[in-house]
């Protein structure tokens, strides 16, 4: 992404919402759904356009769970380790997920960009526990094999979206 590019696109979610500061986390929300996080420049930009501190900006941006200074991947998972996933074995999917996706406590995106890994402390779903989610679609009573195979068959899916 190249700054005119940002500016062109943060400037049609400015103009959609307006610059009232009170737009301010529909504005973020906008530019984090184009982007899949919350790019610097952006951030910046808004700043000045909105005549908002950087420092309010970004106090916003880390206080709110869902904003991610971060790049994001296409998929999201979000694995609960609630007390019912976690007295359900929610940490052997979780180290079976990381082992899949070759990633750690610390590195929580691919390389490639297509897999994000979350540790969330409820999802909302504890009868269906444990529970992943994958760009908010619900996995419930899930198991390590069973996650597993959830990954190779979006890989699978998207290989074959690519070759089209």
């Amino acid at each position: 992404m190249n700054n005119t590019e940002m500016t062109i696109k943060v400037d049609e979610i400015l103009q959609e919402f307006g610059r009232e500061k009170a737009q301010l986390i529909n504005i973020m929300q906008a530019i984090q759904k184009e982007y899949r996080y919350l790019p610097e420049e952006s951030l910046k930009y808004i700043s000045e356009k909105m005549e908002i501190s950087e420092a309010k900006i970004y106090g916003v941006a880390t206080f709110y769970e869902n904003f991610s200074l971060n790049p994001k991947g296409k998929y999201v998972i979000k694995i609960c380790d609630g007390t019912a996933c976690h007295v359900r074995k929610s940490i052997p999917i979780l180290e079976a997920l990381r082992k899949q996706l070759v990633l750690t406590e610390k590195k929580k995106t691919t390389d490639d960009k297509m897999f994000t890994l979350e540790t969330v402390s409820c999802l909302g779903a504890c009868g269906l526990a444990p529970v992943i989610t994958i760009n908010d679609k619900v996995y419930p009573k899930v198991t390590p094999d069973f996650v597993v195979e959830i990954i190779n068959n979006i890989k699978v899916e998207e290989a074959q979206n690519a070759d089209k």
